[in-house]
């Protein structure tokens, strides 16, 4: 019932900013809880950040806090994820996620997934 599509990947340099965007459709999507997680070379698929439709209470994981920042436009449907002072080790493929009712965020199971934008952070 609903479609994730995110954009904003690419090429920065240690130390520097990105900002990725996912855009959500279909039904009742602004009720939807969304957040993102990320996948590294060789590496399981973890948790990066979610927030509520509300805006309220944003969840970041550990390797993220006070450098990542998600926010949301509920009138555009639409979720971002400030990334500031990247690392090598934030070089992965970002997935938008979205939760309906029966997805469980630590683990990764989702209801809704985007196909991915990848993120290089090298010099």
């Amino acid at each position: 019932q609903a479609q994730l599509v995110e954009s904003g990947g690419g090429l920065v340099q240690p130390g520097g900013s990105l900002t990725l965007s996912c855009v959500a459709s279909g039904p009742r999507v602004s009720l939807y809880t969304m957040g993102w997680h990320r996948q590294a070379p060789g590496k399981e698929r973890e948790f990066v950040a979610k927030i509520k439709p509300s805006g309220d209470a944003p969840l970041y994981a550990g390797p993220v806090k006070g450098r990542f920042t998600i926010s949301r436009d509920i009138t555009k449907n639409t979720v971002y994820l400030q990334m500031n002072n990247l690392s090598p080790e934030d070089t992965a493929v970002y997935y938008c996620a979205a939760d309906n009712r029966y997805a469980n965020w630590e683990t990764g199971v989702m209801d809704y997934w985007g196909k991915g934008t990848l993120v290089t952070v090298s010099s």
